[in-house]
């Protein structure tokens, strides 16, 4: 597969009226010690075609600038099915489901080369200004992404009571963990979300096809934070709760489960 864009079509995601596809192929850096694509580089894919997407239709990162706005992602939920390899090609596909108000959901379908699902996410982002406070969405979107208003909420992690040995992995927030915006980047908090199972003895949980992921955002970690990773197996299912250190303030809440 040609990893260059392919750019809109009219519905490279099923039943969807507007999207936008193109081609990554899976770097040497992108992979792990096993030779599969590390979960989060499908976080950083479906963040960056929801870029090429906006830009695509004159949303682009001067827009918001100008406008002190950006996206920002407040929830996901990720499945993978299929291994992915280094040095493999996927068709990635996205599409706005809809918007609500504050919110807005997009779908991201990853395929391989003979048109099998590999992999799939939800994302439900907000906007925000400059002081971080959630924005009404402008109505230039409606015309942009023609979908109906959303039924439902933002997707919520609702993580059971931790166990009082729960164990704990500390964190530092360091500059590389930031992006242009200045926040620590959604795909982040899933290395550390990771990090924090397999250090609790759930690393089998990781590397499971086909293994699904809840995250919400609850709030941003800034540089400098020292963030405790809570981790713990309940119900079938792995849960991580990460806090800042300072103030206890919960900054994302997750499930992983087979």
């Amino acid at each position: 597969m040609d990893p260059d864009p392919v750019g809109r079509q009219d519905r490279p995601v099923e039943g969807i009226d507007n999207g936008y596809v193109t081609g990554y192929r899976v770097r040497f850096d992108e992979a792990g010690a096993d030779g599969r694509i590390r979960t989060s580089a499908l976080l950083r894919y479906a963040s960056d075609i929801a870029w090429r997407h906006s830009e695509d239709l004159g949303f682009d990162r001067t827009w918001y600038t100008e406008r002190g706005r950006w996206w920002v992602v407040r929830a996901v939920e990720l499945e993978v099915l299929a291994p992915i390899v280094m040095g493999r090609s996927l068709r990635l596909a996205t599409a706005v489901v809809g918007h609500r108000r504050i919110w807005a959901r997009r779908r991201g379908e990853f395929r391989l080369p003979d048109g099998a699902l590999a992999a799939l996410a939800v994302a439900d982002w907000v906007i925000v200004d400059e002081r971080g406070r959630i924005l009404r969405i402008p109505g230039d979107f409606g015309d942009a992404f023609p979908n109906p208003e959303l039924d439902g909420e933002i997707i919520r992690v609702a993580v059971p009571p931790a166990p009082p040995d729960v164990a704990q992995l500390l964190l530092h927030v360091r500059p590389q963990d930031l992006d242009p915006m200045g926040h620590v980047n959604n795909a982040v908090y899933l290395d550390w979300i990771e990090e924090a199972i397999a250090s609790a003895g759930g690393a089998d949980a990781l590397t499971a096809i086909p293994r699904r992921a809840a995250i919400e955002y609850a709030a941003s970690a800034e540089l400098g934070d020292t963030l405790a990773a809570s981790a713990w197996r309940e119900g079938g299912a792995w849960w991580v709760r990460l806090t800042r250190i300072e103030d206890d303030a919960v900054l994302v809440r997750a499930r992983v489960s087979a």
